[in-house]
């Protein structure tokens, strides 16, 4: 699993049309994937659909499907079926979210994170086997069914987001690949050191997992107006988003700046808290700012290890912004 992948734009406003121009561009600018995300607006899966319909050759992705909002068998069944409408070319990315998320808005207690991760990544690849789904765990106990078609694919690849060390570890032992977001660029090497433990306490070997980072992404030849739409996004999610967030960004040494967002942000200060995001926490966090630099910033990350850095547009990112980045950052890269 190389190259450079690309999440769907999500606009209150995106039409089914902009979401099939957006992907036949992507697939014919030769990224490797597109990458739909799930929050409390459209649903993945649908989209997912919509797209495979409208295209050929590109990767398809959920980008992220919470454990907690369905239950596994009901995933697992949902991605075989969209990897027989695409021809084989389903990802599926899964992640716990958070608490404000999962009780606020699916109404469900967020507990167990770790455990549910686990059996949900388990319980999925026994569906998708094919084969009697017996199945005994802490949380779920299945028994007596199976797939009523075969899977075109049972190996769909699964991938976990994690940004905390036991999720990452977990992600080592269970996954086919590690999804990190809002972690500075020069913390994944530290932070992979979890996911090498993991995948070697089940005797599997590191380098056979993908590290596919979530990257925000705005790059232009105005290069400032680019930064800006970077700076309010991780202002959002480090001062606004409860404390994963913000606890990643202390724990690989931007303590002063995290602070300094959240202190802003708790006291309804959002331009303060935008103005908190200096340029070394942007240029650790982002790919923003002149296409030539934009460009240097994933060549690097490719460099240092990362086999599919994914690019996530600012939802505040105009149309012409999100165009001009996509064309920008197309592959090939050195």
């Amino acid at each position: 699993m190389k190259g450079v992948g690309i999440v769907t734009p999500y606009w209150p406003d995106i039409t089914p049309g902009e979401l099939v121009e957006f992907a036949r561009l992507a697939e014919g600018l030769g990224y490797h994937s597109i990458w739909v995300p799930e929050m409390w607006g459209r649903d993945a899966f649908s989209i997912l659909g919509l797209l495979a319909s409208n295209t050929t050759r590109i990767g398809l992705a959920t980008g992220i499907i919470p454990v907690f909002s369905r239950a596994p068998s009901v995933i697992a069944q949902t991605i075989a079926t969209l990897d027989e409408i695409s021809g084989g070319r389903m990802m599926l990315g899964l992640g716990a979210s958070g608490p404000a998320v999962i009780e606020n808005w699916h109404g469900v207690k967020f507990d167990k994170p770790l455990r549910r991760t686990r059996e949900y990544v388990e319980i999925i690849r026994m569906v998708l086997s094919g084969g009697r789904v017996d199945y005994e765990g802490e949380i779920f106990r299945l028994k007596g069914f199976r797939l009523q078609f075969k899977p075109p694919r049972p190996d769909i690849p699964i991938l976990v987001a994690a940004i905390g060390p036991k999720n990452i570890r977990l992600t080592g032992e269970v996954a086919d690949g590690w999804i990190p977001f809002l972690i500075p660029r020069e913390g994944i090497n530290e932070a992979r050191k979890e996911l090498t433990l993991g995948a070697e306490s089940k005797g599997r070997a590191a380098s056979e997992l993908s590290v596919c980072p979530y990257i925000t992404t705005s790059v232009s030849e105005d290069a400032e107006t680019a930064r800006a739409a970077v700076r309010e996004h991780i202002a959002y999610y480090i001062g606004g988003m409860g404390t994963f967030y913000y606890n990643t960004l202390v724990r690989y040494g931007y303590g002063e700046e995290a602070g300094a967002i959240r202190s802003a942000w708790e006291k309804a200060d959002r331009n303060e808290a935008v103005s908190a995001v200096s340029d070394r926490v942007l240029d650790s966090l982002s790919v923003s700012g002149a296409p030539g630099h934009g460009r240097a910033i994933v060549e690097s990350c490719i460099e240092d290890g990362m086999n599919l850095p994914i690019l996530l547009f600012p939802p505040k990112a105009s149309r012409e912004l999100v165009r001009e980045s996509l064309e920008s950052l197309a592959p090939p890269y050195a």
